[in-house]
């Protein structure tokens, strides 16, 4: 028979427990209980042996009632590391004791100089400290968080000191390499004071912290927009840091499979809070990474016990059920609970009692024990059982009350970092418990109120300094007036020398963000000819164009292997399923199936080298595939051009905190909202209708919204959206693009007044289509036609071009009608040209581009949309002359798009009755002349109004 294995060994040393009991009031005590002789053990398998399983369920019984219930979790515990080791393939349990998950016995060697870098660390906790409150003395109200950094500095310096690569170095293919690193964005403080040691940032710019718009302050939190060479990824907006940080490792991995890149020399970390962990996308991911073996990833969760209000989990214990999660999920989950002080106390427990105190006592509970000191801590975790007395009787209540949690101790982090990276065929979770704010005081160390606490008084100020040792630096005169001094090693000391010393071993600072110009040429004309010449006859959609366009880019020579196909399970509803076979799903393990689909041309394709990410059913999950494709050419000088295709109504709305959040990490790619438009989509009804998302793309500063109607203007558009974003000058911007689903035959690109006119006015957002229509010699007034301008933009172009017809046929009017391909872009440069105009008063007056162009328009002006009114109206102040603007504002229904676009009043009857309405106001016509257009058109005066109940 084999020996236990040694960490079980360990186990029964320490006295673990298995699993956490019932009992979490707080009770003490043997928790054996007298039982009845086991009844026959039930099975939904059949036993082949009964008698043998009998046994086995009689000697625990007698373990039970002889040595309790601690001894048989410990036993059945042993037992089940035994089948691991063995290979029998018996589930994990996905809850262990509450004690840390590496024995004190097989830590490794700690390789740092443990008092040069507690050393350094009180140098970074003070700073991070005085940053804030100088900040707040400057000027009050402008925050600043203390408790996060002073409870996680120990597990940044870990990482800091000992793993996290910068990117100074090389990997194997010679080129530069680093770990990604997703910092918790509340604490930038201390990230900020890790870079004054370094010398990467002056005293000036630490003391314009979260005063920026000078140009040489600090953001608030990881803001690559603000500080492009800092920060790499934003993180403060909760959740958005650990999806990205999963669907980063696994992007890596996409690189290196397709052969772009050898990213196997990094990894990604990502730091994250306890109470974090209650947003949705903090854990939504974890699955993936598990079933995609990423171990190239970890987390380090932060569980100080308290989130902004209070306790994370009061009533319970959420380290236990993070490490049920995680581990339920597939993923390697290591538990850093208690410092090296209670290794004595865990080793003397032979029998078990502490680990069972420990499992029993609730998170509300510890964090009392934290405030109230020494003496409380005895008599409420060790008082209640005399075995746990007798544990601590040679202890003083103050060696009870300085004993560490896990997170505070440097030699337990480096080990489970060490066990995290060298962890091979899953993803690691390190559940590391900590005290808020912590070392900062007992005013606020461990309070519920210590994520809201911005400022410390003098008395504060001189213990921190005095619990940190900083006495000879800073003098007590210092400590007053509310501005406590910097300090910093002096340049060639021991703390200098240790700091700089070990990031130049690990390949230099992070975070740090790195854009080395990597040109990838641009797609030749072939790839856009087709769609400058429209469709003929054939009826097609915007959205079965760009499948083909898309087509074209993934064949094209120069761009065909970095474009980035990303699908949240939507292919087939997008026409795309064609690509299923010629690009293939990546899947890092391939194809192990043959699926049904097999003998069909068009079958369901999975490979390693596959091309298209298709996400499943997760728009934030496709968004952080975006974020990290759209990134790579900063992350990995391999600039990649993704396309993320989603139901519009639910990318936006669904995502929109993650798409800022790209805007914010300077992403480059397109968003492409397939099945746009509130009555394009007709079947699938209110919750599907998207007449908005052009609305809510209008608040991301650097996006660039287009609503195309035609196949022509799909093709500029993207072909200048890559120019801008991959070119010789690549902008940090990217694109939003409405893709419709109804079918009508696409024009060829008409010809403007000079060449490139109408190319030109496609991406600035407005230009003529169509000159008027003349009028029938049975009109009336047709031999003097009256003029109209009818804007239009996406599939809106049908109405316009019905209510041209008619308006020409029956009403004696001349409409032109104009394309407005982007209302964001023409607002965007009107503000400018206003702007401008008005800070040059001496200066003739810049003309807005929409201006311009309306000028040379004719008669009143009047605009319909698929989309919400206040959409067209972005431009409503820069229109010459009257201004109509018709959408579907209210929720969306079903029936037919005739019906819908009747019920929104954008149909072309609507749009006939506006544009007589407006000439009638100018005094061209009459109201009696609207009145029989309403009534020859069967609208009704008052449904419309129904559409916003």
């Amino acid at each position: 028979m084999e020996p236990v294995p040694e960490i079980v060994q360990e186990a029964e040393l320490a006295g673990f427990g298995w699993g956490e009991p019932t009992d979490v009031s707080g009770g003490g005590g043997d928790t054996r209980t007298q039982t009845s002789p086991p009844e026959p053990v039930p099975s939904l398998l059949v036993d082949a042996d009964p008698a043998e399983t009998q046994e086995w369920a009689e000697s625990l019984h007698s373990v039970i009632e002889v040595r309790g219930p601690a001894r048989a979790r410990f036993l059945l515990a042993a037992q089940l590391e035994v089948a691991r080791q063995r290979g029998v393939g018996f589930p994990d349990p996905v809850s262990t004791p509450y004690v840390n998950t590496i024995p004190a016995h097989l830590e490794p060697v700690y390789p740092g100089d443990e008092a040069i870098e507690r050393r350094i660390r009180a140098y970074l906790r003070w700073n991070a400290a005085a940053m804030v409150l100088r900040s707040n003395h400057a000027a009050e109200g402008l925050g600043g968080h203390l408790a996060s950094y002073a409870s996680s500095a120990a597990l940044y310096e870990t990482g800091f000191n000992h793993f996290f690569r910068g990117k100074d170095g090389h990997g194997t293919d010679g080129e530069p390499w680093g770990d990604q690193v997703f910092f918790q964005g509340h604490a930038s403080p201390g990230i900020y004071a890790r870079a004054y040691l370094e010398g990467r940032i002056g005293e000036d710019r630490l003391d314009n912290f979260r005063r920026e718009t000078g140009g040489a302050g600090l953001s608030s939190y990881p803001h690559p927009r603000l500080m492009p060479e800092f920060w790499e990824f934003p993180t403060v907006s909760m959740g958005l840091g650990p999806i990205n940080a999963v669907y980063q490792a696994r992007f890596n991995r996409y690189l290196m499979h397709r052969g772009i890149r050898d990213t196997s020399g990094s990894h990604v970390w990502c730091f994250v809070g306890d109470g974090e962990c209650d947003e949705p996308e903090s854990l939504s991911a974890l699955p993936l990474a598990a079933r995609e073996r990423l171990d190239n990833l970890t987390f380090v969760v932060n569980c100080n016990l308290q989130r902004l209000d209070g306790p994370v989990r009061g009533n319970s214990k959420v380290i236990q059920e993070l490490e049920g999660l995680f581990r339920g999920a597939g993923w390697n989950v290591i538990k850093v609970i208690w410092g090296s002080e209670w290794d004595p106390l865990l080793a003397a427990d032979t029998d078990g009692a502490l680990a069972e105190r420990l499992g029993t006592i609730v998170d509300g509970e510890f964090q009392k024990c934290t405030v109230e000191g020494g003496a409380y801590v005895r008599e409420r975790l060790f008082g209640t059982d005399e075995r746990l007395t007798r544990l601590v009787h040679s202890l003083t209540d103050e060696q009870l009350a300085a004993m560490r949690r896990g997170g505070h101790d440097s030699a337990k982090l480096y080990a489970a970092y060490k066990a995290a990276v060298e962890h091979a065929g899953a993803p690691t979770a390190i559940l590391v418990k900590t005290v808020k704010g912590w070392g900062l005081g007992p005013e606020i160390e461990g309070r519920n109120a210590a994520h809201q606490i911005k400022k410390m008084g003098p008395a504060q100020l001189a213990q921190l300094r005095d619990r940190l040792g900083l006495h000879d630096e800073i003098p007590d005169q210092a400590l007053t007036g509310g501005t406590p001094p910097y300090c910093r090693p002096q340049p060639g000391s021991a703390e200098d020398e240790y700091l700089l010393g070990r990031r130049r071993a690990l390949g230099g600072p992070l975070p740090h963000r790195v854009v080395r110009p990597a040109p990838i040429g641009q797609p030749g004309e072939s790839s856009f000819a087709s769609f400058l010449a429209g469709s003929g006859e054939r009826a097609v959609s915007t959205t079965m164009a760009f499948a083909v366009l898309l087509r074209s880019l993934l064949r094209d020579p120069a761009v065909g292997d970095r474009v980035v196909p990303i699908i949240p399970d939507e292919g087939r509803t997008f026409g795309m399923d064609a690509l299923f076979t010629e690009a293939g799903i990546y899947a890092p393990e391939g194809q192990l199936y043959e699926p049904v689909d097999a003998g069909m041309q068009l079958c369901y394709k999975e490979s390693p080298d596959g091309q298209i990410l298709q996400e499943g059913i997760t728009e934030a999950g496709a968004l952080a595939s975006l974020s990290a494709a759209g990134t790579a050419y900063a992350t990995w000088a391999e600039p990649m051009i993704p396309f993320y295709i989603f139901y519009s109504m639910f990318g936006f709305q669904r995502t929109g905190d993650a798409i800022w959040a790209f805007g914010d990490m300077r992403g480059r790619g397109f968003l492409c909202g397939a099945t746009a438009g509130r009555t394009t989509l007709n079947g699938e009804g209110l919750q599907h209708g998207d007449g908005h998302s052009l609305l809510l793309a209008s608040a991301v500063p650097n996006l660039a919204a287009y609503d195309p109607a035609f196949a022509y203007e799909l093709a500029v558009i993207i072909s200048d959206g890559i120019a801008r974003m991959y070119g010789d000058k690549p902008e940090d911007v990217f694109y939003y693009l409405t893709l419709y689903n109804e079918n009508y035959p696409m024009p060829a690109m008409p010809s403007g007044p000079a060449p490139g006119a109408v190319e030109e006015g496609i991406v600035r957002g407005l230009y003529r289509f169509a000159a008027a229509s003349p009028p029938a010699s049975s009109a009336r007034t047709a031999s003097q036609p009256r003029p109209a301008t009818i804007l239009f933009s996406g599939t809106a172009y049908l109405a316009a071009k019905e209510a041209q017809d008619l308006l020409a046929a029956n009403h004696g009017v001349a409409a032109e009608l104009w394309s407005a391909t982007s209302y964001k872009a023409l607002r965007e440069e009107a503000l400018s040209a206003e702007r401008w105009t008005r800070l040059h008063p001496g200066e003739n007056p810049r003309v807005p581009w929409v201006t311009g162009q309306l000028r040379a328009a004719s008669g009143p002006i009047v605009a319909v949309t698929d989309y919400m009114q206040a959409v067209p109206d972005q431009i409503a102040r820069w229109v010459p002359g009257s201004y109509t603007v018709l959408g579907t504002d209210g929720y969306g229904r079903s029936d037919t798009r005739a019906a819908l676009r009747r019920h929104f009043g954008t149909d072309a009857a609507h749009l006939v009755v506006s544009v007589l309405k407006a000439l009638a106001d100018e005094r061209q016509g009459s109201p009696g002349e609207v009145a029989a257009a309403i009534d020859t058109y069967g609208i009704d005066p008052d449904a419309v109004e129904s559409r916003l109940a």
